[in-house]
């Protein structure tokens, strides 16, 4: 006899979790709020480095900035909105043109989640859609929250899906959404596209994207305070049964210093001022040949084979990746395309806090404005 499976838990919304409006994403996550997660960087770092530990079994502590970080942050947003807000419009295009007007948005949590309400609201600025938003769980070497997927199946057509991320590295997550979706439909016959829509795509391995250079998305700055007071998504088997979505924490003790709104508005009041030039660029950007050609994967394997680093999980190319590196893990050193201007401002000051050489490169050498190391031989209170 075949049981039915069970109904999905219901998704979460702001207030009540997140600080984003309801109307702007349903979170398919399992609110872990009261449960205590987080863990010192070195101490999580030794655990997964032994193969004690997965990195999504617990969180690190949440970085909190001081008075000059928070200026940074806030200069950088004043500096890139207008280039965000482009590079939104751009996307949105190409993802509306993939899926037409009734397509669903459902981000990557938690990089992806700002940008998935950016591109929900330039929908609606541009041609009065109001498409439906989501944020799931996917976690490397782990796969798709597929409690997640069965939900969105239930209630969407899966060919109207679009995955959402902020910006590529060397293209982990891209290959492992691809990975995981494939054994997804084997398993269950529900066959949902792998494409996957970004804001900035430097490891050159997705053609929906609003441009390939890496520049700094200033959600990238700063964790939770960025992203709705969410954590990163978190799997672990004490926590997380059969029938629940993926989980995180909403960080509601942060309110004061929360951000999120500031960063969407700036890059929304924007969108008036570059709306004729999305609408010029979008076709050009549909007639050419945005082929993925995974040039980003062939740097990193070159950057570890010059570094010594034989695990590529170790190496975080991009401005995105290399500020979460100084925010989340033990970093090691910090390669910086020579020349690079005040989009790095905030790396150099990061690296300065936690003593990290910020070794400069020659730009013909680096396709990536920097590249963040994880230190490849650390074990708790030492390198190796």
């Amino acid at each position: 006899m075949t049981v039915a499976p069970t109904a999905t838990p219901e998704p979460l919304y702001g207030p009540r979790f997140g600080s984003y409006p309801a109307e702007d994403v349903a979170w398919l996550l399992k609110d872990l709020s009261g449960v205590p997660l987080e863990a010192p960087a070195e101490e999580r770092e030794a655990a997964i480095q032994a193969g004690r530990a997965h990195y999504a079994e617990s969180l690190p502590v949440e970085y909190r900035p001081g008075p000059e970080y928070r200026r940074l942050f806030h200069r950088a947003l004043e500096d890139s909105a207008e280039r965000v807000a482009h590079a939104v419009g751009l996307v949105t295009e190409l993802v509306l043109a993939a899926r037409g007007p009734d397509a669903v948005l459902v981000s990557l949590a938690r990089a992806g989640t700002p940008v998935g309400i950016l591109m929900r609201r330039w929908a609606r600025y541009a041609h009065g859609l109001d498409l439906p938003h989501y944020a799931i769980s996917i976690v490397r070497g782990r796969g798709i929250d597929t409690v997640a997927l069965r939900h969105l199946a239930e209630h969407h057509d899966p060919a109207r899906i679009m995955f959402v991320d902020g910006w590529t590295g060397k293209g982990a997550i891209r290959r492992e959404l691809t990975a995981a979706l494939a054994g997804h439909a084997a398993a269950t016959g529900r066959r949902f596209p792998d494409d996957l829509a970004v804001l900035a795509d430097p490891g050159r391995c997705t053609p929906l994207h609003g441009t390939r250079d890496d520049f700094l998305v200033p959600s990238a700055c700063l964790n939770s305070t960025v992203s709705g007071l969410v954590s990163r998504t978190v799997l672990n088997d004490r926590l997380i049964g059969p029938g629940d979505y993926h989980g995180a924490k909403f960080y509601a003790e942060l309110a004061a210093e929360d951000v999120s709104a500031v960063f969407l508005d700036a890059v929304c009041a924007r969108f008036g001022d570059v709306a004729d030039r999305v609408a010029e660029d979008a076709p050009r950007a549909l007639a050419a040949d945005r082929a993925a050609d995974w040039s980003g994967w062939t740097a990193v394997r070159r950057i570890g084979a010059e570094h010594g680093v034989a695990d590529l999980n170790l190496i975080k190319p991009g401005v995105g990746e290399t500020t979460r590196v100084l925010l989340r893990r033990v970093p090691w050193k910090v390669l910086a395309r020579a020349g690079a201007g005040p989009e790095l401002d905030h790396v150099r000051l990061l690296a300065a806090e936690r003593g990290v050489p910020v070794v400069e490169v020659d730009p013909a050498t680096l396709p990536y404005a920097c590249v963040g190391l994880i230190h490849p031989r650390f074990s708790k209170g030492r390198a190796r």
